[in-house]
C-alpha cells in the first residue's frame, strides 16, 4: 500500500470526517433540492404557460442534460487539475444560474436556464463521492459513503417543504422557491474554502510534499482529540506506482479496456436503471398524483410523506452496505423497489397509490446510497473520477428520457404503465450488478485495484500496457 494510504487506513472515525461528511452531504442535499423543486414548480407553470403533457416532460428534462454534461467533464477534469476545485467551480456555476432562473418569463428560456445550471448540479454531484472516499479508511468507507448519500434524503423532503409552503403563496411563489434553492450554497462555498484536496489523488501525481501536509494535518487534528493513532501498517504485496492522469479520452478508452470494460459496463446499467426510474418516480409523482383527482395542495403535502421515507431507505442502506456488502445491499433494495413498482402499477384508490409510492421512495433510495458507496470503490485512484463521472453521466440519459416517457406513457397506459417500465429497467440493473460486479468490502481502495485489475502488483502489466497504447 502507500505511504499515504496506510496512513489514512489507520484513523478512526472522528470531528474532521465528520465535518467531512456534512460538507460533501449539503452539496448532495443541494442537487436534491434542486432536483425536487421541480416536481413542485411543473403543475404550477403547466397551467401558466399553458404547457402539454410533452412540453412539461422536456422542462422536467432539461435539468438532467445538464447534469449529463456536468458529470462527464467533472470526472475527466477531476482525475487532471484535482478533485476540489472542480467541486467549487461547480457548486458556484449551479448557484449564479438557479437564481437567474427565478426571473424568466417563458418555458423555452426557463427550460435553458435549467439545463445550463444542471451542468454546475450534475459536475458537484460526480464528484463529491470519489474526492471523500479517497480520505475514508475502509473500516467505514460503506457506512460514509452511504450516509454521505442519504442528504438526498433531507433535500428532497427540504424541496417537499418548499413546495407545501412557498410555492402556494402566490403566483410568484415558484421564483420565490428557486430564490431559495439557491442562495444558501454561497454558504457552504465559504466553508469548503478549508477542504484539503484529496491526498491520494496527489500523491498519485507525484506531489508527495502536499500529500504528506494534508495527511500531517489530519493527523494533528484527530490527535489533538486526545486519540492515539496507531502504527502505520503497510498491506505486503502492493507496490504503489506513482503515475500522470491521461488526456480525456485516453482516460474514457481506459475505461473500456480489460481489465476494467466489466466494470465498466456494470456501473453505466447500474446508474441508467437507477437514475432513470429514480427521476421517473421522483420528478412525477406530485403530478401523478393531481392526474389522479388530488388537488395540488394535497399532492404536496403527501409528497411530503413520500420523501420522508427517503430517509430510512438512505441509512438502512448504510448500514447494510457495512453488513452485507454494498453488492448485497444493491441487490436487495432493487429487488425490493421492484416489488413496490409492481404494487403501484396495481393499485387501485389513492390509499393504496400513496403507500406503495412510500414503500418505492425507500426502497430506491437504498438503492442510491449503494450505488454511491460502490461506484467510487471500483476504479482505481487515477480514473476513479472519470469512472464514476462517466457512469454518472451515463445515467442521466434515463434522467432525461424518463420524465419525457412518463409523460408520453401515462395517458396511453395510466399507472401500470408507467411502473411496469421501470420494474423491468430495475431488474436488468440488478443482473448486471449480480454478474459483472467486482466484491469491495473489507477492502481498502488499494486492495481493489490489485485484486480485480491487478494494478499495484505483477498481475498489473495488461492495464499499463493498454495505458501505454492509449
Amino acid at each position: 500500500m502507500s505511504p499515504i494510504a496506510a496512513r489514512l487506513e489507520r484513523l478512526p472515525f472522528s470531528r474532521f470526517h465528520l465535518i467531512l461528511l456534512i460538507m460533501g452531504g449539503l452539496g448532495f442535499m443541494f442537487e436534491a433540492v434542486d432536483a425536487g423543486i421541480i416536481a413542485f414548480i411543473l403543475p404550477v407553470v403547466r397551467i401558466k404557460w399553458h404547457l402539454t403533457s410533452f412540453e412539461t416532460g422536456i422542462l422536467g428534462s432539461s435539468t438532467y442534460v445538464g447534469f449529463l454534461v456536468g458529470a462527464l467533464f467533472a470526472g475527466l477534469l477531476g482525475d487532471r487539475f484535482g478533485r476540489k476545485v472542480v467541486m467549487m467551480w461547480a457548486l458556484t456555476f449551479f448557484c449564479v444560474l438557479t437564481f437567474a432562473n427565478a426571473f424568466v418569463n417563458d418555458w423555452h428560456t426557463f427550460a435553458l436556464l435549467r439545463a445550463i445550471s444542471g451542468i454546475g448540479m450534475g459536475a458537484e454531484g460526480a464528484i463529491i463521492a470519489p474526492f471523500l472516499v479517497e480520505f475514508v479508511s475502509n473500516r467505514y468507507r460503506g457506512a460514509f459513503t452511504g450516509a454521505l448519500a442519504g442528504f438526498f434524503s433531507f433535500g428532497f423532503v427540504a424541496a417537499a417543504l418548499i413546495g407545501y409552503f412557498v410555492i402556494p403563496l402566490g403566483p410568484e411563489g415558484w421564483r420565490i422557491s428557486l430564490i431559495v434553492v439557491s442562495l444558501p450554497v454561497v454558504v457552504l462555498l465559504w466553508w469548503r474554502r478549508s477542504l484539503h484536496e484529496s491526498p491520494r489523488w496527489l500523491e498519485m501525481r507525484g506531489r508527495h510534499d502536499e500529500a504528506d501536509a494534508v495527511v500531517s494535518d489530519i493527523e494533528r487534528r484527530i490527535e489533538r482529540s486526545g486519540v492515539a493513532l496507531p502504527p502505520v501498517v503497510p498491506v505486503p504485496g502492493y507496490i504503489f506506482q506513482p503515475r500522470e492522469s491521461g488526456s480525456f479520452f485516453s482516460n474514457l478508452k481506459l475505461l473500456w479496456k480489460p481489465p476494467l470494460a466489466k466494470t465498466t459496463a456494470m456501473s453505466w446499467c447500474l446508474w441508467l436503471a437507477v437514475t432513470f426510474c429514480s427521476y421517473a418516480f421522483f420528478v412525477w409523482i406530485p403530478g401523478l398524483l393531481v392526474a389522479r383527482g388530488m388537488t395540488i395542495t394535497k399532492s404536496f403535502s403527501v409528497s411530503i410523506l413520500i420523501y420522508l421515507a427517503q430517509i430510512p431507505g438512505y441509512y438502512s442502506s448504510a448500514y447494510f452496505c457495512e453488513k452485507i456488502g454494498r453488492k448485497g445491499t444493491i441487490v436487495t433494495y432493487m429487488g425490493l423497489a421492484c416489488l413496490a413498482g409492481i404494487w403501484l402499477a396495481f393499485a387501485q384508490g389513492d390509499t393504496a397509490v400513496v403507500l406503495a409510492s412510500i414503500f418505492m421512495s425507500f426502497a430506491m433510495n437504498g438503492v442510491n446510497a449503494g450505488e454511491y458507496a460502490y461506484t467510487p470503490e471500483v476504479f482505481p485512484t487515477h480514473l476513479r473520477a472519470t469512472g464514476m463521472g462517466t457512469a454518472s453521466a451515463f445515467g442521466r440519459i434515463g434522467a432525461i428520457c424518463s420524465p419525457m416517457l412518463v409523460g408520453y406513457i401515462y395517458p396511453i397506459w395510466g399507472f401500470a404503465g408507467v411502473f411496469g417500465m421501470t420494474t423491468v429497467i430495475l431488474m436488468i440493473g440488478a443482473l448486471a450488478v449480480i454478474f459483472l460486479g467486482v466484491s469491495t468490502s473489507g477492502k481498502t481502495l488499494e486492495e481493489i485495484t490489485a485484486d480485480e485489475y491487478g494494478i499495484g502488483n505483477e498481475r498489473g502489466a495488461s492495464l499499463r500496457q493498454a495505458k501505454a497504447r492509449v
